[in-house]
């Protein structure tokens, strides 16, 4: 118990002292993550209302495979994306493995099913005379496209909210695809397990701390954000 304790407060004395490593971890973290959300968001919406409005053969199996995809393991995820970035792989001339872009790639791999998913469910749910009226009023196809996802834009929040925080604490593709590199492809989850498994709590739990507080604010966000939908006229 005293060794908890005082791993504890290590952990706090390294997260309110600056100290350069930690900090370090964190940034990657964050700027990875939140690159893949921003790339994986703009295709992911568009096919989500694709497979909401429109109708074509073979959409059914699109909705149940994306429903499928979220049940995916993340190691799965990084070893399918391993074999195809390796140096035998039919990417490996990019030399992409081991590096923050590998570690993205498998982050947009892992949050696209989120999106279209619960984007999807989202768009299905909005009244569709915001569609209509807009295509009578003369609107274009994206402006129409914008004017319903704009109906829908807790429930589209509640998607990216999800997915970002299925990505950032996501352990095995990183591993796999980053290589877990000091001040390069380690991030919060992957130093976690490092830590722990060398038997160096105060980091590992200074960045579970960084973990929930995320989740908190992930959380409180959502809420927020929901309510003013709820109370909005």
């Amino acid at each position: 118990m005293d060794s908890l304790n005082s791993a504890t407060l290590d952990a706090m004395q390294l997260l309110v002292s600056g100290d350069s490593e930690l900090w370090n971890i964190i940034g990657i973290s964050f700027r990875v993550s939140t690159t893949a959300l921003l790339i994986a968001v703009p295709p992911s919406l568009l096919i989500a209302f694709a497979l909401a409005y429109g109708h074509f053969p073979g959409r059914r199996l699109l909705i149940s495979a994306f429903s499928t995809l979220l049940s995916v393991p993340a190691v799965v995820v990084g070893l399918t994306l391993y074999l195809v970035l390796s140096r035998q792989g039919p990417l490996g001339d990019w030399k992409l493995l081991f590096t923050q872009s590998a570690m993205v790639m498998g982050q947009i791999a892992l949050c696209v099913p989120i999106l279209v998913a619960m984007g999807h469910s989202a768009l299905q749910a909005a009244d569709r005379r915001a569609w209509e009226t807009a295509r009578t009023l003369g609107a274009g196809l994206l402006r129409s496209v914008l004017t319903v996802m704009h109906e829908v834009r807790f429930g589209l929040l509640a998607a990216l909210l999800a997915a970002y925080g299925r990505i950032i604490a996501e352990v095995g593709a990183s591993m796999m695809l980053g290589g877990n590199i000091l001040h390069y492809t380690r991030n919060i989850p992957t130093a976690i397990a490092l830590e722990t498994s060398k038997g160096e709590f105060s980091q590992g739990i200074a960045l579970g701390i960084v973990l929930l507080l995320l989740a908190f604010a992930l959380n409180g966000m959502l809420h927020y954000f929901q309510g003013k939908g709820r109370f909005a006229v």
